[in-house]
């Protein structure tokens, strides 16, 4: 199982300068887990870049995915997480959804970048 965070999404939905890099996970969308916390960022940045109707398509797609709501068990998680690495909620919760589900998360967010499970894309040339 893999996570792909929001800016992975991001790069795909707009063919950025890593599309390339994410596209691959992409290829398996059965096999990505999606936490209602990157539903929630995704809808809300397409919606204020494009449109409602756009987001909603892009919620429809991550449908096709295994979504998972926020837990009591997912929610305690990234409280330590946030508090182990600093990291903010939307960040820790979707670190910790991905260890609570033994999913590597694929991100090209300098905030996981040195976390364990995390296979990081530089934006960086």
């Amino acid at each position: 199982m893999i996570l792909i965070d929001t800016c992975g999404w991001i790069e795909w939905l707009t063919a950025g300068p890593l599309c390339l890099q994410f596209e691959p996970y992409f290829s398996r969308i059965e096999s990505v887990i999606v936490p209602t916390s990157v539903q929630f960022e995704l809808y809300k940045w397409t919606a204020r870049k494009r449109s409602v109707q756009a987001a909603l398509e892009v919620a429809a797609v991550t449908e096709q995915g295994k979504v998972v709501p926020l837990s009591t068990a997912i929610a305690l998680s990234a409280a330590d997480f946030s508090a182990e690495y600093s990291l903010s909620f939307a960040d820790s919760v979707i670190y910790a959804t991905a260890r609570f589900h033994n999913a590597l998360l694929i991100s090209s967010d300098a905030h996981f970048e040195g976390l364990p499970d995390v296979k990081f894309f530089s934006k960086k040339n």
